[in-house]
């Protein structure tokens, strides 16, 4: 997958990044970020489990497709 060449190239930029932002500021963004990953699957999840009960719903309170003549 990576080469020696693009391996030099990731160290590189996470070297500038932990140089620009420091060691703080990134454990902050990580921790941020999981959160955020964390609230996504959550609604996800939520979405889900109610998807089910609300199409059951809706298809109860549709009337039946009426016969052709």
């Amino acid at each position: 997958m990576f080469g020696p060449k693009e391996l030099v190239v990731v160290l590189v930029v996470l070297l500038i990044v932990l140089v620009v932002f420091g060691p703080k500021r990134i454990k902050s963004l990580g921790s941020e970020l999981g959160n955020a990953i964390k609230g996504f699957r959550k609604a996800v999840r939520d979405n889900e489990a109610s998807a089910p009960a609300s199409a059951e719903r809706s298809s109860m309170s549709q009337d039946p497709p009426e016969k052709p003549a």
